[in-house]
This record gives C-alpha cells, sequence and structure tokens, in this order.
C-alpha cells in the first residue's frame, strides 16, 4: 500500500464477504495508520459508489466476484479511486477496463510482491480514526460512523474483561466461526478479540444452505450470532425432539425442567445436571458441532424462550447483548448463568453510561416504579460523529450523550429490556398510536411464522401484514387439509392465509395485544425477507420504507380485503 502512495490517514475500502484476505487487509490498514472503510457485500453499485466517493476512498480491496460491481461504478468515483487490489485473480479485459479509467489494478499475489519488508510503521494515536462505517441504516443514505483506535481498542479489552471475570478467558485452545458480516461492527469487533486472543477463525462457504454444514465441519467453542439464526437452531432441534416419539420426548422434558430449576437455584450451567448433560442434552449440543462454550447473541432481540432452551440444553453459556455501530458493538450483556437476565440485554459494559429518558408522546417515563425510556449513551467507546455530517451528529448527541432511539424498560435486577424503537410509532386514523416493533416481537411467537412486517397509517382504521410462514408448518396444515401442498400454492391458498390470520390474532389476544393492534387481513410471502431486494439491513432489521414500496399493490389489497371489498 505504501509502495502506491497510500499515506496514514488515507481511506482504504474493503469489499467482500469473510475470508482471511478481508482481515489481512483490515490489519495491514492498522498497522500503517491507513483508515479503512467497509464496503457491504450487500450493498448496490450505487451505495458502493457513494462511499467511495463520500469516504474519499483511495485504494480497495475487493472480492473477486465483486469486481464487476466495482468496475461498474468506476467512472463515477475514479477521481480518489486509483488502485483496486482483488481478493485473488484479475482478468486482462478488468485491468484494461481500470487502465482505461486512470485506475491501477492488481491481483492479490501481484501486489503482495510490491512490497518491501524495510518500510518503517508510523506513529499511532488513541484519537487516529480506525475506521468509517457506513451503517445500512433503514432509510435514506448510509451514515458514515467514526471510531477511533481508542473506541475500537476500549470496545475489546472491555470483552476481554468480561469474559474473563464471567467465564474462561479464550485463547489459542479456542476456534471462532466467522460468518456475520465483516462489514458490521459486532463481528469485527469480536474477530478483533479473538485475534488478541490467538485463537483461532473459521469462515463460512458464503452459502446461508450450508451453515450448519460449516458449522458441524468446524466444530468452533464460540458462536456469535443473531436472533434469526439462533430462532432456526431451536425450530430444528424442537422438531427433531418432537419426532423422536413420545417416550424420548418426555424424557427430555423432564430433563430440560430439571436442569432449569437448578440454574433457577443459582447452579452455573456447566453444574446444574452433569450427568443429563452427558445422557440428553450433548445430542442438542452435537448441532453446533459439539464443542461451543460461548454463546452470544446481538442485533436484535432473542425471544425468551429460544433464549432458556438454548441457555439450558445447549450445554454452553448464552448472553445476549445490545449495541450499536454507534457504540462500537456491544454495549449492554447479559451475564453467563445470571437466568434472572433472560429475556434482558442485561447490563451495561464497564465503558459504558446509560440512562433513560422519558419520552411522553409514547407514555413512557423514566421516572416512574418501572424506568421506562430512551437509551442514552455515554462513555469511551461510542463514536466521534458522523464523517462529514455534523447536522446529523447534533441530532443524536446532546450534552455529550448519545440518543439511540430504542426504548428500554430498566428492571429490578439493573438489567435493561428493550421494548420499543422510537422512530416506529404511528397513529392510526382513529387516534390510537400503534409501536409496531413490539406488536410484531409478539406475532413472532406464533409458531407458523418466519418473520412478520406489520403495516399501518394515520389513514386506516387497522392493521395489515405480509408474512412469511414457517414452510414445514404450513406444508404440514396443507396435507392436514387435503389441500396442495407445493409451498408456493399454499400461500396464494385463501384458506392458508385465513388459518394464519386467526393464528396470528389468537396469538396476539393470549398476548393481551388491544383489538386495534389485531389483524384485518395478511397476505403470505413464500420468500423470506432479503438482502438482495432491499428489504432488511446486513443484521435482518426490516427496513420499512423499502418494505412499503416493494409491497405497495399487496397493501392496498389488503385494505381493500379488510374493509369487506372484493379482492
Amino acid at each position: 500500500m505504501r509502495n502506491q502512495g497510500v499515506s496514514p490517514g488515507d481511506r482504504c475500502g474493503i469489499y467482500g464477504s469473510n475470508c482471511p484476505e478481508w482481515i489481512i487487509t483490515m490489519e495491514a490498514c492498522n498497522c500503517q495508520a491507513v483508515t479503512y472503510v467497509p464496503l457491504y457485500d450487500t450493498l448496490g453499485a450505487n451505495a458502493v459508489e457513494f462511499i467511495v466517493n463520500h469516504a474519499e476512498v483511495a485504494i480497495a480491496f475487493v472480492q473477486e466476484n465483486k469486481l464487476p460491481a466495482i468496475l461498474s461504478c468506476l467512472p463515477a468515483c475514479c477521481s480518489y479511486l486509483k488502485t483496486i487490489v482483488s481478493f485473488a485473480n484479475v482478468s486482462s479485459i478488468q485491468k484494461k477496463e481500470a487502465e482505461e479509467l486512470g485506475v491501477s489494478l492488481f491481483s492479490w499475489k501481484e501486489f503482495s510482491e510490491l512490497g518491501s519488508l524495510d518500510c518503517e510503521l508510523p506513529q499511532k494515536q488513541k484519537t487516529d480514526i480506525c475506521t468509517i462505517m457506513y451503517t445500512s441504516g433503514t432509510t435514506g443514505e448510509p451514515k458514515g460512523v467514526i471510531l477511533t483506535n481508542k473506541a475500537i481498542m476500549t470496545e475489546v479489552l472491555s470483552i476481554d474483561q468480561l469474559i474473563e471475570i464471567t467465564d474462561k478467558a479464550c485463547s489459542e485452545e479456542d476456534t471462532y466461526f466467522s460468518f456475520l458480516p465483516l462489514a458490521h461492527v459486532y463481528d469485527q469487533i469480536m474477530e478483533t478479540y479473538f485475534i488478541k486472543r490467538g485463537s483461532s477463525i473459521g469462515f463460512w462457504q458464503g452459502d446461508v444452505r450450508y451453515l450448519m454444514d460449516d458449522v458441524q465441519e468446524l466444530k468452533p467453542t464460540a458462536f456469535c450470532a443473531v436472533p434469526r439464526v439462533y430462532d432456526r437452531i431451536y425450530t430444528g432441534i424442537v422438531n427433531k425432539i418432537a419426532s423422536g416419539g413420545l417416550i424420548r420426548n418426555k424424557l427430555f422434558q423432564y430433563a430440560y425442567n430439571y436442569k432449569l430449576r437448578n440454574m433457577e437455584n443459582g447452579f452455573p450451567q456447566d453444574k446444574a445436571s452433569p450427568l443429563l448433560d452427558k445422557l440428553v442434552f450433548d445430542k442438542v449440543r452435537q448441532a453446533l458441532g459439539g464443542k461451543v462454550r460461548l454463546m452470544l447473541s446481538g442485533a436484535a432481540p432473542l425471544p425468551r424462550h429460544v433464549e432458556e432452551f438454548l441457555r439450558v440444553s445447549c450445554c454452553s453459556n448464552l448472553s445476549q447483548g445490545y449495541g450499536l455501530t454507534e457504540s462500537c458493538g456491544g454495549c449492554f450483556t447479559s451475564l453467563a448463568n445470571v437466568m434472572s437476565m433472560i429475556g434482558t440485554v442485561g447490563v451495561p459494559i464497564t465503558t459504558i453510561e446509560a440512562r433513560l429518558e422519558s419520552v411522553p408522546e409514547m407514555g413512557y417515563d423514566a421516572l416512574s416504579s418501572v424506568p421506562r425510556g430512551e437509551i442514552c449513551l455515554r462513555g469511551n467507546t461510542l463514536f466521534s460523529g458522523y464523517y462529514k455530517r455534523q447536522d446529523l451528529t447534533d441530532e443524536v448527541v446532546i450534552d455529550g450523550w448519545f440518543h439511540t432511539g430504542d426504548i428500554g424498560e430498566l428492571q429490578s435486577d439493573g438489567s435493561m429490556k428493550i421494548i420499543d424503537r422510537k422512530k416506529n410509532i404511528f397513529k392510526l386514523s382513529q387516534g390510537e398510536y400503534v409501536a409496531v416493533e413490539n406488536i410484531e416481537n409478539t406475532y413472532s411467537r406464533c409458531p407458523l411464522i418466519a418473520s412478520i412486517w406489520v403495516y399501518g397509517n394515520s389513514f386506516e382504521s387497522f392493521l395489515v401484514a405480509v408474512v412469511v410462514p414457517e414452510r414445514k408448518a404450513l406444508e404440514d396444515w396443507g396435507i392436514e387439509n387435503g389441500e396442495a401442498t407445493d409451498f408456493k400454492s399454499l400461500c396464494e391458498n385463501p384458506k392458508a392465509r385465513k388459518y394464519i390470520l386467526n393464528e396470528l390474532n389468537s396469538t396476539g389476544q393470549k398476548h393481551h395485544l388491544r383489538g386495534f393492534e389485531l389483524l384485518k387481513a395478511v397476505y403470505l410471502e413464500p420468500n423470506p425477507f432479503d438482502m438482495e431486494r432491499d428489504l432488511v439491513t446486513p443484521t435482518f432489521k426490516l427496513k420499512r420504507p423499502q418494505l412499503l414500496k416493494y409491497y405497495k399493490d399487496r397493501i392496498d389489497e389488503l385494505y381493500s380485503e379488510g374493509k369487506g371489498a372484493k379482492v
């Protein structure tokens, strides 16, 4: 990089999915005081073009299959970008295409041979910008979150401290499974921690269909995931137990209740039922390769029943955390073996102060007997602002406190529970306020659905939803009711739609949703909400404006149906 004229403080883009080259590039930037700028593997050419220009990226390291995407936006960003390096090979046609625009294009091998070991490492300061991490965002253009060397290292050291105090420090004996996007702060911080501890890192193939095959091959000791992944693991294990027959089912339930009771009475997970761990729960542990001892969940709320099940049956400590790109990853974490923290994100890590601020328009009072309000953060791991956007920085950082936009409820044991999102609230035409994320979390407890997007607006008096059903559950219903068993056909079947709608509303009533929070109509979507259609972020948060744009016609039909008109 230095040979190509890249100097300390310059920006280097990294574009591709998780692989050793991604990490090697990141560490090269760290040692040369170059600011690295991750480009989301799932972002289209327009966003890549925006980030390259906005961050003034001078050099980019790119996965081989992403070269066409970076080359296609080159005419619009070659005023800054002068060097591209492939993680693998390049073709002569690609070289020529880049050279015509005044950009040098190298294979990984070619570029490696340009360097010299005589290069002196530059001095680095805590205040230097380590990375500018663009958040995918659920609305608008990506925002460049500035994270300094101090913020990154403070976060890594706090994780080191926390794991050492509450569990067992990781070492060269440990193996981490890398599959969450390295362009996202969650995985990047965790990989930096495992590099610090000298642990091994294994990279997935890059195909979610073979995720569990990769786990079986690698047999990691540490596993970090998002709730969507844990939910699938939970569903798979529960279905396998259910198909094992009555006696096995009863045995598992007895073992589960026995171990849960001991854990609730203060026994650590590994001492709550050692014999039952060997006889019953070891089979569950094998689902994650058989060696996992540390599990972390973040990016979205983990359903309480899933967290409890995995804590009890996986023979591993599981902690749920909460964080944002702006907090350099995790800023709250539940503690291993503290069962009262199930369903919460735990307590602030040692580098962070947190407070709640009342949100009167949503009925949240930080000074009530059960404090509720917007979570605000202050501390050494916070970001230094949004790159070139002081206006956006000033909107969220007030008197030194970062306003997260998330609504928390403080529990009696000092842990925090995320209950709502400040912005995801709207008013129905009759004047009732709807906190939509809370409602979606309730409906997500229905075992017939994989995911749900609930929609309403101030011109309508009721809610509708787009639902991705659980494939097996719907196909089983089709068999039992003599309907076509093809999943796509079932999603179009009016009887299936009515069945799912009734089950969702039954779940809602069971969990005390109010009348106006129940659904009037649903559309069944056979394909999961995905990043290819820009419907979710890389951490699977719903992108509501994009969902509305994509399903606009379906939403109109649902409202016609809900009002009694023929669809």
